[in-house]
């Protein structure tokens, strides 16, 4: 009799503490999805920290295993994301990947060279003013064929337009004098495409004042990043 009372407390216990937890879970858990509650109280620096923790497993291969289903019906009638990305149209950069995060809890801008312009300003005011998203990361990555486009200075239809937004990395870009300032030079390739991250950055915050007002009320954060193709790590800059 003793044994049975002993197990039922066990059972009752166990039911009590898996409710808990599942109403309770740490917000980088597979199976959480953010919410109001969550989204609100997260900082901009706990949302690059949880950037960078995901960035983390990635690269360590202990990425979630995660119920896209189960997501895909959570979030159906609301989204809470915490993040926005800017990264390239390179399919080897997915941004929700590389950061390790589920449905609902990015939102993701992508195009080649990251470069913005008047509908990804729009966009990014809607997720930061409107939709309560704490940081915004631009993100390069290695190798980038739109940079080294730039570089060559190579015209082709509508990317002629698109590479002219990155020449001004190109051109603020040192080299030593007997260095290539084109494809050619790797190096020169990746100073660019950092020059680059950064100098969108700049021209958010110069371009959008509703983005410009949120940075300086502490509300969010616009930083540049750069992510190693080779490795899978994303350096903040």
């Amino acid at each position: 009799m003793t044994h049975r009372l002993f197990s039922t407390a066990l059972v009752l216990l166990l039911l009590v503490a898996g409710i808990a937890l599942a109403t309770d879970l740490p917000s980088d858990r597979p199976y959480v999805t953010f919410n109001a509650a969550k989204q609100d109280a997260m900082t901009p620096e706990m949302a690059i920290d949880k950037l960078k923790a995901g960035n983390r497993r990635f690269v360590d291969g202990t990425m979630h295993n995660r119920d896209l289903s189960a997501q895909a019906q959570r979030t159906a009638s609301a989204q809470y994301p915490f993040a926005v990305i800017l990264s390239c149209l390179d399919s080897r950069s997915a941004p929700e990947i590389i950061f390790d995060q589920g449905l609902g809890d990015l939102f993701v801008a992508r195009v080649a060279g990251n470069v913005i312009s008047d509908d990804m300003l729009g966009s990014f005011e809607f997720a930061t003013k409107v939709s309560g998203s704490k940081v915004i990361v631009v993100m390069g990555h290695s190798a980038c064929g739109a940079v080294m486009g730039a570089c060559d200075g190579v015209e082709l239809g509508h990317l002629t337009g698109l590479l002219a937004k990155i020449m001004p990395a190109v051109d603020a870009t040192p080299v030593s004098a007997d260095a290539q300032r084109n494809a050619s030079n790797a190096d020169f390739v990746e100073a660019v495409t950092a020059a680059n991250t950064k100098l969108q950055v700049a021209e958010i915050l110069r371009q959008s004042p509703i983005l410009k007002a949120l940075v300086d009320q502490g509300e969010i954060k616009v930083v540049p990043a750069m992510h190693n193709l080779s490795t899978g790590e994303v350096e903040f800059l």
